[in-house]
C-alpha cells in the first residue's frame, strides 16, 4: 500500500465545499482509509467516531481477536450515479446482519445508528474515492469489529474496536462463467455452529481451499452440508443461485431457487436479487436444494457483495466425477442473468427506481457537525 495522498482543491474550490460536498472521483486511487471507535466494558457504550487517515490499526499482540478469532465483518458496495452522486445500497440490512454476526462471538452491537453514520462519515470523507459512473467500478466498505484489549485466557475483553475501512475497487469477476469445484474432505461450518453468521472463522479455514481449486483452473469452491454431503450450502465466499429455464411450450416465467438451511449466511445480494425476480414476475422458491437437483437448471450464479452476480459455467465433484454445465449468455437480453444484473446493477447506480428503500443517496450536508468534529474545522462556513 502506497502512501496516503491529500486532497488537493480543485480551482475554485471552498474549504466548506470540499468537506459537505460530493467530491468528483480522483484519478489515483492507490489509496485506503479508516475510522474506528473504540467499545469499554467499563463505561459500557461506544465513542464517537474518529477519522484516522492510515489503514493501520494498532492492536495488542494478545487481543482475542488476534488470539482466538473473536471477530465480525461486513462488506458493502457504494456506487457513484450518473448524476454524480453516492449511492449507498441496503445500509440498514447491512447493520443488522453485522450486529447479528457480533452476537454470535460475544461482541457488544454496534448500534444500528452508530454503525450507520459511520459508514456515511467513511464514504463522505472519501468520496473522491468512489469511482466515476462509467466503467462499473465501486467503493468497497469493510465495516470490522473485534476485541481489542489483551487477555491471557478466553475471558470477556474490556475493549472492542469497531472500523470502518474504505477503498475503490473494481470488478472481481467476469461475465464469462466459472468453474466450480465441489469441496470434498473439509466443512466450512459445523452443524449448530456460525456458519450463519459473518466472522472470520469461517472464511479463513477455506483460504488453501481456494488457493487448491485455483491451481487447477477452478474459479470457485462450493460447500453441501456437513451432515450429509448432499445439500447445496453456498460458495466459499458468496451465495448460491440456481434458474430453471422459462417453458417455451407454456410461457412460464423463469423459476429462480435459492438454498435454504440454518447454516447458510444470509445473503443480503441473493436476498435482492429474489425480490427483483419476484418484480419481474418470476417464481422464486427458498428450500433445500440436493445436488443432484443441479441438473434442472439452465443457469447458476455466484451472488455477494463483491463479486454481484456472476454466471457459473459448470460444477464439478471429483469423487464422483460428477459433471453439470451450464448456460452461460451475458449479451442476449432474453438470458436471466442479462435481465437480473441490468436490474441489480441499475438500482445501485440510480437508473431505475426501486419500491423496497434500498437507495440510500449520501448527504455531506446532514452530516456536517460530525464531519466538523472529527475533522477540527467547526470554524468552517458555507459558501453563501
Amino acid at each position: 500500500m502506497g502512501s496516503i495522498p491529500a486532497y488537493s482543491s480543485a480551482p475554485g474550490e471552498s474549504e466548506s465545499e470540499i468537506l459537505f460536498g460530493v467530491r468528483q472521483p480522483k484519478t489515483d486511487v492507490e489509496w485506503s482509509k479508516i475510522g474506528f471507535t473504540p467499545f469499554q466494558v467499563k463505561s459500557g457504550t461506544w465513542s464517537q467516531p474518529r477519522w484516522v487517515q492510515e489503514p493501520y490499526l494498532k492492536v495488542h499482540g494478545l487481543s482475542p481477536a488476534l488470539n482466538y478469532g473473536q471477530q465480525a465483518f461486513e462488506g458493502l458496495r457504494v456506487f457513484r450515479s450518473e448524476s454524480g452522486s453516492v449511492q449507498l445500497f441496503r445500509l440498514a440490512s447491512h447493520a443488522a446482519r453485522f450486529a447479528r454476526s457480533a452476537a454470535a462471538v460475544d461482541i457488544p452491537a454496534v448500534p444500528a445508528d452508530l454503525f450507520a453514520k459511520s459508514v456515511r462519515l467513511a464514504v463522505q470523507l472519501n468520496s473522491d474515492f468512489v469511482p466515476p459512473f462509467e466503467g462499473g467500478c465501486s467503493m468497497y466498505v469493510r465495516p470490522v469489529v473485534f476485541a481489542s484489549s489483551p487477555t491471557m485466557n478466553m475471558y470477556t475483553a474490556e475493549e472492542y474496536t469497531f472500523a470502518v475501512l474504505v477503498t475503490p475497487v473494481g470488478l472481481l469477476y467476469g461475465a464469462t462463467g466459472l468453474r466450480a469445484l465441489v469441496v470434498e474432505g473439509f466443512d466450512r461450518t459445523a452443524p449448530k455452529g456460525t456458519g450463519a453468521f459473518k466472522v472470520g472463522g469461517n472464511y479463513g479455514p477455506t483460504i488453501p481451499i481456494m488457493g487448491r481449486a485455483r491451481k487447477q483452473g477452478y474459479g470457485l469452491t462450493l460447500h453441501l452440508d456437513a451432515e450429509t454431503q448432499s445439500f447445496i450450502h453456498e460458495f466459499s465466499a458468496s451465495g448460491f443461485i440456481g434458474i430453471k429455464a422459462e417453458s417455451a411450450e407454456t410461457g412460464a416465467p423463469p423459476t429462480m431457487v435459492i438454498p435454504k438451511d440454518e447454516h447458510i449466511l444470509p445473503s443480503i445480494t441473493v436476498d435482492s436479487v429474489g425480490q427483483i425476480a419476484q418484480e419481474l414476475g418470476w417464481k422464486v422458491e427458498k428450500r433445500p436444494i440436493p445436488f443432484t437437483d443441479l441438473g434442472d437448471f439452465s443457469e447458476v450464479y455466484t451472488v455477494g457483495t463483491a463479486s454481484s452476480l456472476v454466471p457459473v459455467s459448470a460444477i464439478e465433484r471429483e469423487s464422483t466425477g460428477e459433471r453439470f454445465a451450464f448456460t452461460v449468455d451475458a449479451q442476449s437480453p432474453q438470458s436471466a442473468y442479462a435481465r437480473l444484473t441490468d436490474r441489480l446493477q441499475g438500482i445501485k447506480r440510480g437508473l431505475y427506481k426501486e419500491p423496497w428503500g434500498w437507495v440510500e443517496e449520501l448527504d455531506g450536508v446532514a452530516l456536517r457537525n460530525d464531519i466538523e468534529r472529527i475533522t477540527n474545522t467547526g470554524s468552517v462556513k458555507s459558501p453563501e
